[in-house]
């Protein structure tokens, strides 16, 4: 009869072996043996089907009802002008028009803009025709690396329409939410300036 092990000299050696040869019989059946399904309780959770209305076009998409805008944009519909850089709301490289009033797409879930216009930097121009603050922000070449820059042009394009494009402190302003670390803020505020009177005209 197997004598139980000395707790003070731990366990014998006909218990090492004995218990090795079990657990290594065992590694067939565990190799065989169906992986559990992983607990996937919120890829599990309902999508909901929504209309969004991008650039003048319905897209018919099922989405989980957290998804943001801007992951609506650039995953489910390849809109990528609309750039992700901080994804907290304090960059504006995101910012696209909801109704035209400009709103940051990172902190907009999908699913409140249903029934609404939203206008993206691919919305802006007409057919081969620039949108005269892009091509103001070309001229003035109002950009170096360039990802900030549709983020910049939809909040250059709402500060006009919103009627704040009056000097240059006015811009300076009302365009600081939108970072740029390049830091080509000048060029940004002449390129604003000078689309300004072209919008109007427009």
């Amino acid at each position: 009869m197997a004598q139980p092990p000395d707790p003070e000299r731990g366990p014998s050696r006909r218990g090492l072996l004995t218990g090795g040869a079990g657990a290594a019989a065992a590694l067939p059946l565990l190799a065989n043996a169906k992986p559990a399904p992983p607990k996937t309780r919120m890829e599990a959770r309902a999508r909901m089907a929504m209309i969004l209305n991008i650039n003048g076009r319905d897209h018919h998409v099922a989405l989980d009802p957290r998804t943001t805008l801007l992951d609506a944009l650039r995953d489910h519909l390849a809109l990528t002008g609309s750039k992700k850089g901080c994804d907290q709301g304090q960059c504006g490289a995101c910012t696209v028009h909801v109704d035209g009033r400009r709103v940051l797409a990172c902190l907009t879930l999908a699913a409140t803009v249903q029934g609404r216009a939203v206008t993206t930097i691919e919305g802006l121009a007409e057919g081969e025709t620039l949108h005269p603050m892009q091509a103001a922000f070309i001229e003035h070449d109002a950009f170096q690396c360039g990802y900030c820059t549709p983020g910049q042009i939809m909040s250059a394009v709402a500060c006009v329409h919103e009627g704040h494009a009056v000097s240059d402190d006015a811009i300076r302003e009302y365009m600081s939410g939108n970072l740029c670390r390049c830091a080509a803020y000048p060029k940004i505020v002449a390129a604003v300036k000078d689309a300004a009177p072209k919008m109007a005209r427009a």
